[in-house]
């Protein structure tokens, strides 16, 4: 058989294009197959170069977290600010954001540097204007001015709500976020915009800050034998110093008791149930420590000997959470009278986590309710005798609550 050689050497050429067309149609098809397949893909396949990505998640309580990463990719692939998108603080800001949402103001993330100033904070650098803050109905409010502070000496009361802290506005701002803002070096100015709840404009305030001295407690005696213990806070001097003050109250012959808790925004709970100790039988109820659970623990009495005696305990809505607890505590168990407004409400626990090495969350666990069961954080403390001070009778120097409560141990029966 012959083979002619023109006829295989055309033949060849064609064949082999014929394979090679083949095979760029099979890529091309495969490559539009992958594009396609890859961009209806779920937006959390898409985002590469990020690890971890599979939320740890209880499988009876799933949740569809493709919107976050749709979002996610559309602020990566769109955004066109000045700054390029730091993928590490979209993440600290998507912790924020989450946390923020369960609406307990006591609830915070604290990324890198903010949990370095919180810890410098808790260490006791204690410089700025000198007032405990809160959040209550949402906004921004001044638990209690401390005594001789910037802030006492400008006139902010307990109750004022922070409209504005520099040029920034408070709505929506956490406290840790807000404390940060008003401390600073001792010096420096900060101005506040306040509105108080006698007023209805907003006023500014300009504070130099300076280093705080908190004060413990003040004692005094009145003409007419009722001895006054006026504490300011519950740090961990407070217990004795407080213990010193009993003794002067023993040693001064009166029988009967002003505690006076008024603007005391609180501190520690042993302080608060060492305090109460001295007013209350050896294993009755201090407070009661609300877990999510439903379990509680509770707090007793350690039975310090004193003799039971008239008691009047004075409160407004500065009085807040060690505070509160204190006077739930003497007020459910019998041993005083509470005299004045209703209390501020901080009965939440909170209990600081770390999240990475550099990161932690500080979240609330549990809430404080008193020896009858009283939310604390719901409700506040409700006095037996609710009196208010007018601002005509302060212009007089008058303290009608004081008075009210010289009133009751007067009569007491």
């Amino acid at each position: 058989m012959e083979i002619r050689p023109s006829m295989y050497n055309e033949s060849r050429p064609r064949k082999s294009f014929f394979i090679i067309s083949s095979i760029v149609v099979i890529i091309a098809a495969f490559a539009l197959g992958v594009f396609f397949g890859f961009s209806k893909r779920p937006a959390i396949e898409q985002i590469t170069g990020i690890t971890s990505k599979e939320p740890e998640i209880d499988k009876a309580q799933e949740v569809d977290f493709s919107p976050f990463w749709a979002a996610w990719k559309i602020v990566e692939e769109r955004y066109a600010g000045s700054e390029k998108v730091d993928r590490q603080k979209m993440i600290w800001g998507a912790i924020q954001g989450a946390v923020s949402s369960v609406g307990d103001p006591y609830t915070t993330f604290f990324p890198p540097e903010e949990k370095k100033l919180f810890e410098s904070e808790i260490k006791g650098n204690f410089e700025g204007v000198g007032m405990e803050i809160g959040i209550k109905k949402g906004m921004l409010t001044v638990v209690a001015p401390l005594k001789d502070t910037p802030a006492f000496r400008a006139g902010i009361k307990p109750g004022d709500k922070i409209l504005k802290i520099g040029d920034k506005e408070t709505i929506d701002m956490t406290t840790d976020e807000a404390v940060r803002l008003i401390r600073g070096e001792g010096g420096t100015k900060i101005k506040l915009i306040i509105l108080s709840a006698d007023s209805e404009k907003p006023r500014e305030v300009e504070l130099t800050r300076e280093v705080i001295k908190i004060p413990v407690l003040d004692t005094e005696q009145k003409s007419d034998g009722i001895f006054v213990i006026k504490l300011y806070n519950f740090s961990s001097d407070s217990t004795n110093e407080f213990r010193k003050a009993l003794r002067q109250f023993t040693d001064s012959g009166s029988n009967k008791l002003i505690l006076d808790l008024r603007s005391n925004p609180g501190g520690f709970l042993d302080a608060a149930v060492d305090i109460s100790s001295w007013f209350l039988d050896m294993s009755k109820i201090v407070v009661r420590e609300h877990f999510k659970d439903g379990r509680e623990e509770l707090y007793r009495s350690k039975g310090y000997p004193i003799s039971r005696f008239p008691m009047v305990v004075l409160v407004n809505n500065g009085s807040a959470s060690a505070s509160e607890i204190v006077a739930g505590a003497l007020q459910d168990q019998g041993a005083a009278k509470l005299v004045g407004e209703k209390t501020f409400g901080k009965g939440s626990v909170q209990e600081l986590v770390s999240v990475t090495d550099d990161t932690s969350l500080k979240v609330t666990i549990a809430r404080w309710l008193t020896p009858k069961g009283t939310d604390i954080s719901k409700n506040g403390l409700t006095p037996d005798f609710e009196v208010k001070n007018t601002e005509d009778a302060e212009a007089e120097g008058r303290d009608l609550q004081f008075e009210k409560a010289l009133e009751v141990l007067k009569n007491w029966k």
